[in-house]
């Protein structure tokens, strides 16, 4: 079967997690060059090691992705080794504060989630997007998108990051379609795999995502790589301004 990306480079924010690693694979399996950006080495690194172990080529950096210097010079050297930057996903933990009522939480640990999330995929939409701009191609991926609050399961500020990013997605596939560029949201309801397995109440939230779901299965992390693969691929070509909804039917689309 034809490989959906090749001759693509990707940068994937937060390469190193459940979400960013998942997807890293994919693109990877698919044809990608990719370049992995994150804080902590040992995560990116193992998620390397699996591409590499592959036949996939991948490089890692260790970055901030809210700091604009930094992933304005990664995106530059991106460039200056690939030739382009084809992809531009940002899945960074927002650090949100989760297991406890809003009425009972501290404003800044409300807040800081949405003001990760905003800066962080400010700062590395805009670095992709200059060099995009000047290719005239490329995508940029948001992962998390709208959702209703699930009764009993605390989300402190993440749902309202989820919004804003929501927003800036809207605004940036509006000013870069003349570009040839695509912005799309993933939509899952909530992973599972993703949850700490030393969470507090864990097991209850993965209980409530799958039941929230019309299929009776949560979205897996294989299910985000296929997902955002395509997204990314020629194959959605026509594709941009719009959310993949990937929840088994916990989220409807209106």
């Amino acid at each position: 079967m034809e490989q959906l990306l090749i001759g693509k480079n990707a940068v994937i924010y937060g390469g190193g997690g459940g979400i960013g690693g998942a997807v890293a694979e994919a693109f990877s399996r698919e044809g990608a060059r990719v370049f992995l950006a994150g804080r902590t080495p040992e995560p990116l690194e193992a998620v390397a090691d699996r591409i590499r172990h592959a036949g996939g080529t991948v490089e890692t950096a260790l970055l901030d992705a809210t700091n604009e210097r930094a992933v304005n010079q990664h995106a530059d050297d991106v460039v200056a080794a690939a030739g382009s930057l084809d992809i531009s996903m940002n899945v960074i933990q927002h650090g949100d504060a989760q297991g406890t009522p809003m009425v009972e939480m501290a404003v800044e640990d409300y807040l800081r989630p949405v003001s990760t999330a905003v800066q962080a995929f400010f700062l590395t939409s805009q670095a992709a997007a200059r060099h995009m701009m000047r290719q005239r191609s490329g995508v940029v991926l948001v992962f998390g998108g709208s959702g209703d609050p699930v009764p009993g399961v605390f989300l402190g500020g993440l749902l309202t990051a989820f919004e804003a990013m929501e927003a800036m997605r809207r605004q940036l596939s509006s000013e870069l379609g003349a570009y040839g560029i695509r912005v799309l949201t993933l939509r899952s309801g909530g992973i599972p795999e993703t949850l700490p397995e030393n969470m507090e109440g864990a097991g209850e939230i993965a209980d409530a995502i799958t039941k929230s779901t019309m299929l009776g299965r949560a979205a897996t992390l294989d299910d985000v790589g296929y997902a955002a693969a395509f997204a990314a691929s020629d194959r959605a070509a026509s594709m941009t301004a719009a959310t993949l909804n990937i929840s088994a039917g916990a989220l409807i689309d209106r």
